[in-house]
């Protein structure tokens, strides 16, 4: 397959295919021939293409097959294309649409099939923002759900870590996550709270990761304010080559113990 070739539409391919195959295009493809299907700017160079093809030896039916893998080739890959669609969160004003993170977060959360990873977000009414999350785990008992989030001690704070890991944990079961549901995992980065370092870290990364084929990077925390009223930009990707590295990059922090598992 030629360059000339591989640049043609889709429709040009097709008219050059069902002319191979139905003998109104022959050897040794001529551009009168060519032009019954194609432009008169694109005939000139078809025609060197499919005369350089034939004096290689390949036959109209080899030609033909060959176009029918290239198109076949070009609709898998626009199958498996990845997509990206902006997400924003604010008033309106002329010229916008925005789409509501809620909206997407929750149809995200309700129709995950396998895993649901969040790093990293803010929480407060996560028993709201989580509500069908935790609907679609207890209706798919085999659902992996996995956070990683952030403890933050304030500054100048001098609590022990361990009860501030206390306190988190309590707080994340008792009101922010719907009663009587199934947990998930929760992990936190224990240089975070870490007792008398000058210097702490912040587990800042936000973003969700749905079957390892979903990837949503958004500056909306899970708050009310968040996901309804503050004005707020996200992407959400589907993209299973940058889902399946966002995974086991926190599955890697989470096997050498950088990630600690509080739930």
């Amino acid at each position: 397959m030629t360059e000339d070739l591989v640049k043609l539409s889709d429709t040009d391919l097709r008219g050059l295919l069902s002319g191979l195959r139905s003998g109104r295009i022959t050897a040794p493809y001529s551009e009168f021939q060519l032009s019954r299907v194609l432009s008169a700017a694109t005939s000139k160079s078809v025609s060197r293409a499919l005369a350089l093809l034939s004096q290689r030896g390949m036959a109209a039916d080899q030609i033909s097959l060959a176009i029918e893998l290239l198109l076949a080739d070009r609709g898998r890959a626009r199958a498996h294309r990845e997509t990206i669609d902006l997400v924003t969160s604010g008033p309106e004003a002329p010229g916008i649409n925005n789409r509501d993170t809620s909206v997407v977060v929750r149809e995200l959360f309700t129709h995950a099939q396998d895993s649901v990873m969040v790093v990293g977000y803010a929480v407060y009414q996560g028993d709201k923002v989580f509500e069908s999350l935790a609907k679609r785990m207890e209706d798919r008992p085999n659902l992996k759900v996995q956070f990683f989030l952030n403890i933050a001690r304030p500054d100048g704070d001098k609590t022990k870590s361990e009860i501030l890991v206390a306190r988190f944990k309590n707080r994340f079961e008792s009101t922010q996550w719907p009663a009587g549901c199934r947990l998930p995992e929760v992990y936190y980065d224990p240089r975070s709270v870490a007792d008398d370092v000058p210097v702490r870290s912040s587990l800042h990364a936000k973003c969700v990761v749905i079957d390892d084929e979903r990837v949503f990077v958004s500056s909306a925390n899970f708050t009310d304010a968040g996901q309804h009223r503050n004005i707020e930009v996200g992407l959400n990707i589907r993209s299973r080559w940058l889902a399946e590295r966002l995974t086991r990059h926190f599955f890697r922090l989470r096997d050498a113990e950088l990630m600690r598992q509080m739930i």
